[in-house]
């Protein structure tokens, strides 16, 4: 991607810093965007769907002032008709298939057949509800033109709602605190009114490192987000915007913008100098602080800069201070912008960049760390997003709230606006809670092998569900509607005269005030004075007691008790009646990191897993939620809770190749010529689907069979765990192990992708490495029964034997990636594995055959 460069005469940033024309013009002097979505948002698949709506907009010039803020596509008649028609004549096959199957109860292994019976009744069931949520994809796309046009002003300004940011991180290890500054400074640069956003990081860990992170954040923001705005950076995460984009030539762009970009290129390698010292710097001040009180017998704290003591995590640990024992801390690094605070003009003038009438101030930013305490269940992420919430209602008390992981940045300034586009939409904007965006990643290595990208769930499952309630929540890249999140219902059957309670919400004043507030829509044009008093009050709300005894985490917030706060959430809000949207976007929206390590990635899988499992045994079981749930969306949420099941019948099919060490023919199901035929007409047919699936979806087939590989290896190792995982909670009472996926790359300056090559043993990984074992030695055995019994064998035996052959090879291509991870760095050259695999199926056909010519005068074959 060519880099973006101002144009002739440059470019005017509004006065509030939002609702700007992106500004994107190369280096070279051809057009540069964020990055691309793999595919066009239209698609040539796609046709409008609300023809008839706009035309009565048009015609009645809009609701109170309101217009059609997003477009609606639906899939074209002439690809969605036959894929609904493959859809229902599968179903009938497969209903045909299990017919004959029982009345043919004919098999060499009676428990082994009724156990193929179970696991076919279960894969059509599984299927089935995997398939009847996807009958109306629909995609919906911002139209960031008409919300210009109708909630901006001539003078820039904008009466846009405004929105509180949270970013949250667990551990400034296993999280590194560049990814996550990054992803702050993407935020404080995004194009939307600065008086109007807020941003909040929270901070599980209590460490000074990443406060003080903050505040290097503070230093450098004043350059970075003026020369985004001036310029039109995109993307605004300046690591991924110097790593990804070409830097600009000379005589290719103005001199101006070449100073600049050189200038502030130079800033941010100081400023990530500083991010890396600071350990160092922080540990240093205080040896020097503790050296002074040695003699008064004081711990060994940790020291900010100012000579106070750090309340959260010391460096060397301590009663009321170590990781998962520390007060409640809130600090606001960046003050409200209405205060007239400008914390960059003396960096821009040491740097000597003119920033013209471009707007340099920024959003709000806050520093929370709430209270941890070996007596209380934090509740994870979740607790952690409900004490964002309450401290945001102190401060700013936005209608819209998004979050982000850390390891993620907004990859296009236009993201927040066109969320916003769907909460404000005539049509049903007012009962949308919210509107979550695809995940992408930019870390993945090209050819994806273990499925990151996941794209056939991202760009089709949750555009199918846009056609029912609306997507799911999916843990990051979200924006809410606070009111949805508070456990209040949409406005078609809420109830009138709603009171915040003090046992539904705690018993803080001011914030059952804005809760009140944000039932009226009322917006405080003036923030709150942050004197000792309130930020006393704002780190009460943040106590890890303050939520026991009210409806947090159950009720209102994000839901407690469970490994996957996200799709729980999700659920309870479409229970109330709540919708939710996808927003598609022709660039990205927001990049992050993923695992491209295999055991990291499989951890992650367990994680999700298992706490969807965890949901099906619990009081929000898709079967027994609200009733305002369409029937359709609840079949899709008991698809999200059950899928790990069929994992059990995966692994047993996958390890039954063994029975090709029996010397005589064992057959699963007679007659299994018919059988196999039966069999194969049905996979066929769901890659036929799965064909015209990735048509409408816009994935290629390479992201199609990486999802199928990657299914193969979590279904004989991740999802089994996580299975057990729920067998064990069930009896033991103890919930799925949340633990952080780590981020940490392989130390190796010279490959970015090193993570990839290095293969780490965990139990989990067993089941995989048996089926994997199981069948090369299997077909080396097939091979070796070729030898010798090929002048035997009748035509019949023959079609069995190469029909047998077939299964087993197909599991090997799916677990073809896994092989690659057990090479480790020799996978860098595939071809080893595709040489040393024929090598390793002819020695066993030798050994098969020695051994046969060795006992076959004691054991017959």
């Amino acid at each position: 991607m060519a880099s973006p460069a101002p144009a002739a005469d440059g470019a005017v940033y509004a006065a509030n810093g939002g609702l700007t024309d992106p500004l994107l013009v190369s280096a070279n002097g051809h057009g540069a965007a964020p990055r691309k979505a793999a595919h066009g948002a239209k698609g040539k698949y796609w046709v409008a769907a609300d023809k008839a709506e706009r035309r009565a907009a048009k015609e009645t010039g809009g609701e109170e002032g309101r217009t059609l803020l997003f477009r609606k596509y639906k899939v074209k008649g002439a690809l969605l008709h036959p894929y609904r028609l493959l859809i229902i004549i599968r179903s009938i096959a497969v209903l045909v298939f299990f017919a004959w199957r029982i009345r043919h109860n004919k098999s060499d292994i009676m428990w082994f057949w009724t156990m193929s019976i179970v696991g076919d009744v279960w894969f059509g069931f599984s299927w089935l509800l995997n398939q009847l949520p996807k009958f109306n994809p629909v995609k919906t796309i911002p139209d960031l033109a008409a919300l210009k046009q109708h909630f901006g002003f001539p003078d820039g300004t904008s009466r846009l709602p405004d929105i509180d940011v949270f970013v949250t991180t667990a551990d400034p290890i296993d999280e590194p605190i560049l990814y996550t500054m990054n992803c702050v400074l993407s935020i404080l640069a995004v194009d939307y009114p600065v008086d109007r956003l807020a941003c909040y990081l929270s901070d599980d860990s209590g460490a000074l490192v990443l406060y003080e992170a903050l505040v290097e954040v503070e230093k450098f923001a004043p350059l970075w987000v003026p020369f985004c705005r001036k310029y039109s950076i995109e993307p605004r995460a300046p690591e991924s915007y110097f790593e990804h984009v070409a830097p600009p030539q000379a005589g290719r762009v103005t001199q101006e913008f070449l100073n600049d970009y050189r200038r502030v290129q130079m800033e941010y390698d100081e400023f990530k100098v500083r991010l890396d010292n600071l350990p160092d710097s922080i540990r240093k001040r205080s040896d020097v602080y503790n050296s002074t009180r040695a003699a008064e017998g004081d711990q060994k704290a940790t020291w900010m800069a100012n000579g106070t003591q750090w309340p959260g995590t010391w460096i060397d640990p301590t009663e009321n201070h170590r990781k998962g024992h520390h007060a409640p801390i809130a600090k606001v690094v960046l003050d409200h912008p209405s205060r007239g605070q400008h914390h960059g003009s003396q960096l821009i003038t040491e740097s000597n960049i003119n920033i013209g009438t471009t707007d340099e101030r920024l959003p709000m930013l806050v520093y929370v760390s709430r209270e941890k305490n070996p007596s209380y269940d934090h509740n994870k992420k979740a607790g952690a997003l409900n004490a964002q919430l309450r401290a945001s209602a102190l401060l700013s008390n936005a209608q819209l709230i998004i979050n982000f992981d850390c390891d993620h940045y907004i990859n296009n300034s236009q993201a927040l606006s066109s969320a916003v586009c769907f909460m404000l939409d005539q049509r049903d904007g007012d009962n949308t809670a919210f509107v979550q965006f695809p995940q992408r990643f930019d870390n993945v290595d090209p050819t994806d092998r273990y499925g990151n990208h996941n794209r056939v769930f991202f760009d089709g499952t949750m555009l199918a569900l846009n056609g029912l309630q609306g997507p799911t929540y999916l843990g990051t890249g979200c924006m809410f509607r606070r009111l949805a999140l508070y456990g209040i219902d949409p406005p078609h059957c809420r109830a009138e005269n709603i009171t915040a309670e003090a046992s539904r919400f705690g018993n803080s004043t001011i914030f059952l005030d804005s809760v009140s507030k944000a039932l009226r829509n009322d917006r405080s044009i003036t923030p709150p004075l942050i004197d000792d008093t309130f930020l006393a009050e704002l780190e009460r709300v943040v106590t890890c007691s303050y939520d026991k005894g009210t409806d947090w985490g159950n009720g209102v917030g994000y839901i407690y008790d469970i490994a996957t706060e996200d799709i729980v959430t999700g659920f309870r809000i479409h229970g109330q009646g709540w919708r939710s949207m996808y927003c598609t976007m022709e660039h990205d929206a927001f990049c992050g990191v993923a695992p491209i390590n295999l055991t990291e990635r499989l951890h992650q899988i367990v994680r999700w897993s298992g706490g969807s499992l965890e949901m099906f045994f619990s009081h929000n079981n898709p079967l027994i939620g609200d009733h305002r749930i369409q029937p359709l969306q609840r079949v899709s949420y008991l698809n999200m809770t059950v899928y790990p099941v069929t994992s059990v019948f995966i692994l047993i099919y996958a390890l039954s190749p063994v029975m090709w060490l029996i010397p005589d023919e064992v057959y699963i199901q007679r007659p299994f010529t018919r059988y196999v035929v039966y069999l194969l007409v049905i996979i066929v047919m769901i890659h036929m689907i799965g064909w015209l699936e990735i048509k409408w979806a816009g994935v290629t087939w390479l992201d199609y069979w990486r999802n199928e590989q990657f299914f193969m290896i979590g279904s004989t190792s991740a999802y089994p765990m996580a299975v057990l995982h729920m067998a064990v909670n069930l009896l033991t009472k103890k919930g799925i192990h949340f633990r952080v996926t780590s981020k940490q790359t392989a130390a190796d300056d010279n490959d970015k992708f090193a993570d990839l090559y290095d293969f780490r043993w965990v139990p989990m990984l067993i089941p995989t490495m048996a089926v994997l074992i199981c069948n090369v030695g299997a077909i080396g055995v097939a091979l070796g029964k070729i030898v010798v019994y090929i002048g035997t064998w009748t035509s019949a035996k023959k079609m069995h034997a190469a029909l047998g052959l077939l299964f087993n090879i197909w599991i090997m291509f799916l677990l073809y990636p896994f092989a690659l991870a057990i090479m480790g760095r020799w996978a860098k050259r595939p071809i080893i594995l595709v040489v040393l695999l024929p090598v390793v199926f002819a020695l066993v056909a030798l050994l098969y055959v020695g051994v046969h010519i060795l006992l076959a005068g004691v054991i017959p074959f």
